[in-house]
């Protein structure tokens, strides 16, 4: 039988300002959706707005309003844990997402920083081990905590690779 997954510790969770952020993404997708979606009738009807032609834009709001509260909901689920061997890594509502990262493997430790998290003071943190196709990301972390996760998960990954 396989052993269990130990997920009892301090889970460290990221910034609820990346709710903001991801909030900032969906409107903007969706407003921009809907006024394409919107304008075209507008426009095809000489100015006159028939009443389904609001149909779109109105589909956008809710579909706003629907990203906006799932962004916050999404944003608590994100977290993780520092293990003796591995760090853990959890994400997801419906369908939780648990990933081990083992120190020894990491190969890549990056930090990213968009024009909206710059503007929250946010940045995103992505870790590349030995399979290349398995990168991993922790959204939403504070600068200057990304910045000391990232040099001791560094500092850590490189005694174990070394077998220190």
């Amino acid at each position: 039988m396989g052993e269990r997954l130990d997920v009892t510790g301090a889970w460290q969770r990221i910034s609820m300002r990346y709710a903001v952020v991801d909030s900032i993404g969906t409107v903007l997708w969706w407003a921009i959706l809907g006024a394409g979606a919107t304008v075209p009738i507008w426009l095809a009807n000489d100015g006159r707005m028939p009443w389904w032609g609001w149909l779109p834009a109105a589909a956008a709001a809710a579909l706003i309003v629907i990203g906006v509260v799932f962004a916050f909901l999404r944003t608590r689920t994100i977290g993780y844990l520092e293990r003796e061997d591995d760090l853990l890594v959890r994400r997801g509502m419906l369908f939780r997402r648990f990933v081990a990262v083992p120190y020894g493997r990491m190969q890549i430790v990056d930090i990213t920083q968009g024009p909206i998290e710059r503007m929250f003071g946010l940045k995103t943190l992505k870790f590349v081990t030995a399979a290349a196709s398995s990168a991993i990301t922790i959204p939403g972390m504070p600068g200057s905590s990304a910045e000391e996760l990232r040099d001791h998960l560094v500092a850590v990954s490189e005694s174990r690779r070394a077998g220190l």
